[in-house]
């Protein structure tokens, strides 16, 4: 596929959101979710899980179409749609496309593409975020499958999920070495949502508490290898972080696109807001920014492309991406003035759903410890 056909693909990517989403997004955010029959027509537009191959449903298209999709939707201020998009397509999809057998991707993952069976990846719980060897979720040997017991927090998509995939412990004694990926249908006996989560920002992103009660799994359940879980975790985490540095810098463009409007417009001592060198200068900084971000993006993602994009790499595009992200919807609620602060205005919205980025995905911090350990080790 040449550029044309990208062009023409974000052409079609923004109509539909501007059709589809934006008459009912706030709506949406009052509700706290994205209604499922979004999923179906975005599944009929071939918008889901794009480049997945043909013979499970997706387009077969490079990686650049499915990121795409996410910048798009965050460019134009739909970041709860976005971030749950991402976990659908671009996390746990490929999850199970890395990991499944033939039979798990032929179940699960043209549904997926279709958006008839929305995904969810559950690794966080109350005593276990970004440090994924201290969960305490177990799966533990019961004939021919596993008896899941626990609870997870945080779980993006999870009033809508109909798959989850599921990290458990199937020997707490062995540590990270006793961890497993286990595929969870939320139609089982024993699985129950928890209410949907307030938050700061992303209001319209179903975030959930999940939970395990006896939810009895095959053995045909298990993603990847029995003790395998963490060592998938962290080699499907770069794909991860790397979407949310395109979403990042995607987001920052749309607050920056929606303050040039602005100050233009409104005036300040009989003059517009933009004549005032200090907009100026504020808005060539948020430009080299977001451009500067923009290509170490595009270079992660080549790497990606080429099966190259180690973990401290991923580590450092969206850590760089994520902090950029927050210093320039600051800067451009900052020129709105007071208008800024008030939630009829696009760019709080901006700013409020800004401040996930930096936690979800790898925190800040965790990003930091990551990128210096490959250079110094433990200490």
């Amino acid at each position: 596929m040449d550029n044309s056909d990208l062009e023409l693909f974000r052409d079609n990517v923004r109509r539909f959101f501007a059709e589809q989403v934006e008459p009912h997004y706030e709506e949406w955010e009052k509700a706290g979710r994205v209604p499922p029959e979004l999923y179906l027509k975005m599944g009929e537009q071939g918008l889901l899980c794009v480049d997945q191959p043909e013979e499970y449903g997706g387009m077969g298209a490079p990686f650049e179409y499915s990121v795409l999709v996410l910048e798009e939707c965050s460019r134009m201020g739909f970041m709860s749609l976005a971030s749950n998009l991402s976990v659908h397509s671009d996390i746990a999809a490929p999850y199970i496309l890395h990991l499944g057998n033939e039979e798990q991707k032929q179940r699960i993952l043209p549904r997926m593409a279709r958006g008839e069976c929305i995904g969810a990846i559950a690794m966080s719980e109350p005593g276990a975020g970004s440090d994924l060897q201290g969960i305490k979720t177990s799966a533990t040997r019961d004939g021919d499958g596993y008896l899941i017991n626990g609870s997870k927090t945080f779980i993006s998509n999870g009033q809508n999920a109909g798959i989850v995939v599921t990290a458990t412990k199937t020997d707490p004694k062995l540590g990270a070495r006793g961890t497993t990926l286990i595929l969870v249908d939320t139609s089982l006996p024993g699985f129950k949502r928890g209410r949907n989560l307030d938050k700061v920002g992303q209001y319209a992103a179903d975030t959930s508490e999940l939970f395990f009660d006896n939810v009895r799994v095959s053995e045909n359940d298990v993603l990847g290898r029995v003790g395998g879980g963490f060592g998938h975790l962290v080699d499907e985490l770069p794909r991860e972080r790397l979407v949310l540095g395109a979403m990042a810098v995607a987001h920052a463009q749309g607050a920056m696109e929606k303050t040039i409007e602005y100050v233009q417009q409104r005036k300040a001592f009989g003059q517009a807001i933009a004549s005032f060198q200090n907009t100026r200068f504020e808005l060539a900084k948020i430009k080299t920014e977001i451009e500067v971000h923009r290509a170490f993006v595009e270079k992660c993602a080549v790497l990606y492309s080429q099966k190259k994009l180690d973990a401290p790499t991923a580590a450092m595009v969206k850590l760089s991406t994520s902090e950029m992200e927050g210093r320039v919807t600051d800067a451009c609620l900052q020129l709105f003035g007071g208008y800024g602060y008030m939630s009829e205005y696009p760019i709080s919205r901006f700013w409020a759903d800004a401040r996930i980025q930096r936690i979800y995905g790898g925190t800040s911090e965790i990003m930091k410890e990551v990128i210096g350990r490959s250079l110094v080790g433990r200490g």
